[in-house]
């Protein structure tokens, strides 16, 4: 890695694929070459492969972690966060304000192009599971990334179409067939017939190596905990005991260990002159750091690196232009992403997921100054990150709202992340499991002991007592910017509610996004459109 400090200031303006937007700055700082520096290092490489790295890279590909597409239409229609319009940046032509307040059409771009990148992911497992040459338990594992890939179409879409050979094309099929395959194709590869407490996983083809890029039979378990968990919204029908059996089982198999107490890796988004930056990140905030690979809560993950494996860009999302001097980040940010207030507001302020989630107050650079924001608004030229937004469009202030931060930066860092993203992990099966048994028996302080678990790793009091309203806020606590919010609301009935700028829904149509118009024109008549758009 070459020792050289090479920044460019001069006046820019940003193009960025997906965000028309604007973005003017009068100072901007652009590390063009890899750096090392006495006492900071920059992480490890990536290292998957193997017959199946397309079939897995298409997770990268398909919208997991970036603007666009799949993270984009899960997060900002919730109450979790959301891009405001900032004068001319992020605008975009009003699709950013749709999502935020459920107005979104069936010529929505985001709406088009998640649908085009998750099927273009199906078509790669498509390959990958037709190819002659892979083994009994790569074949699985592709069958299984793709049920993956269907949960996500019938979560989004509803009716969608069920294409299974490469380069083919299918009928137009119901909510319920969908569920019908996901369910069979994940049974098939665990070789059972139904998930029980007796269920004997001795002939599945998947293997049971804790390879986190890899679905193994904890990850297909995971993954059903997932649909088991949304059944009665997807078919009317609840399955929650599938769902709690499914998870148990992952939790009480011991392969994998909630990152507490003595899991912890090195801090390397510290700078060296600000004492309140830890060594170490430990617990909680090490589950998501850029050196998250092999977490012992990681049950199958998304492989990113920034050199082979890109399409993670939080930095870039989230970050006020002027944060990049930080994290002497590679490139200037884009300033979009930021939480709700009330949101923030939902921790506890001894929280270790509060901590580890947000990035609030006045800034600092690497040598312990303060930050400057030349173009303020708000006039303070510090930059300091406020919880309150002042409003969502037309003139949000350039710094307003706390800044997701979960997914934490380290130093010199990319316009890619390095930070593997879970698919499957322990904490949300811990949450699974919950929920289920806890709706099962018609009382939410059933699933008391599993939800403390996960309180006493955060730092925070055991709750004695628990009802609905308070284990789905206790969810978002954990599950913050996992694209978890959005099901979780509607599964609560909570999505059609009123909340910042957002009015309440005058039809529940909108829990499933509108068959994409370009989608249906192609289709030729062989796809119609959801009830309500």
């Amino acid at each position: 890695m070459k020792n050289i400090y090479k920044y460019i200031f001069t006046l820019t303006v940003l193009s960025l694929p997906f965000a028309c937007t604007n973005l003017e700055e009068d100072l901007v700082g652009d590390i063009t070459t890899d750096i090392s520096a006495p006492g900071i290092s920059t992480g490890g490489e990536g290292s998957s492969g193997g017959p199946l790295s397309a079939a897995y890279a298409s997770l990268r590909d398909a919208g997991t972690a970036n603007h666009g597409g799949y993270y984009s239409i899960q997060e900002i229609p919730t109450d979790e966060m959301a891009i405001c319009a900032k004068g001319g940046d992020w605008f975009d032509g009003g699709i950013l304000i749709e999502l935020h307040q459920h107005t979104y059409t069936s010529v929505h771009d985001m709406v088009n192009g998640t649908w085009t990148q998750t099927y273009g992911a199906i078509n790669t497992c498509n390959e990958a599971v037709a190819n002659t040459s892979l083994d009994e338990n790569q074949i699985a594992q592709a069958r299984a990334l793709r049920a993956y890939y269907y949960w996500r179409l019938m979560d989004l879409y509803g009716r969608v179409k069920l294409i299974t050979t490469p380069g083919s094309d299918a009928p137009q099929v119901s909510r319920q067939e969908v569920f019908d395959f996901v369910e069979s194709e994940l049974l098939a590869v665990l070789g059972i017939s139904e998930v029980s407490n007796s269920m004997d996983l001795s002939s599945s083809p998947l293997s049971t190596d804790p390879n986190t890029y890899q679905i193994n039979q904890y990850g297909a378990l995971g993954i059903l905990s997932k649909v088991y968990l949304n059944s009665e919204v997807y078919t009317g029908t609840p399955r929650w005991g599938e769902a709690a059996m499914a998870a148990g089982y992952v939790i009480d198999s011991g392969v994998y260990q909630l990152c507490g107490e003595g899991c912890s890796v090195t801090n390397l988004g510290k700078r060296a002159a600000v004492d309140t930056d830890p060594d170490e990140l430990t617990g909680y905030a090490a589950v998501f750091a850029p050196n998250n690979e092999g977490n012992s809560e990681h049950i199958f993950s998304v492989e990113y690196d920034e050199v082979s494996g890109g399409g993670m860009n939080f930095s870039q999302m989230n970050l006020h232009y002027s944060s990049q001097f930080t994290w002497n980040l590679n490139s200037q940010p884009w300033n979009g992403y930021a939480t709700l207030e009330e949101f923030y507001n939902s921790y506890d302020d001894n929280d270790a997921r509060k901590t580890a989630n947000f990035i609030v107050g006045d800034q600092l650079d690497f040598g312990g100054s303060a930050v400057l924001d030349y173009a303020s608004d708000d006039g303070n030229l510090v930059l300091s990150y406020n919880p309150s937004i002042n409003e969502l469009a037309p003139n949000s202030l350039r710094e307003a709202g706390a800044r997701p931060g979960k997914f934490s930066f380290k130093q010199f860092g990319r316009d890619n992340m390095d930070n593997d993203f879970p698919i499957v992990r322990l904490g949300e099966l811990y949450l699974n499991r919950a929920e289920a048994m806890s709706r099962m028996a018609g009382d939410w302080n059933v699933g008391l002991d599993d939800v403390n678990v996960l309180r006493a790793r955060a730092g925070v009091s055991d709750f004695s007592s628990i009802d609905a309203d308070e284990f789905l806020a206790e969810r978002g606590r954990e599950m913050f910017q996992e694209c978890s919010r959005r099901v979780d609301l509607i599964r609560f009935g909570r999505y059609n509610d009123s909340w910042w700028e957002k009015p309440a829904d005058p039809s529940d149509h909108v829990n499933v996004f509108p068959i994409p118009n370009a989608q249906i024109t192609a289709a030729g008549g062989t796809l119609t459109q959801n009830e309500g758009y």
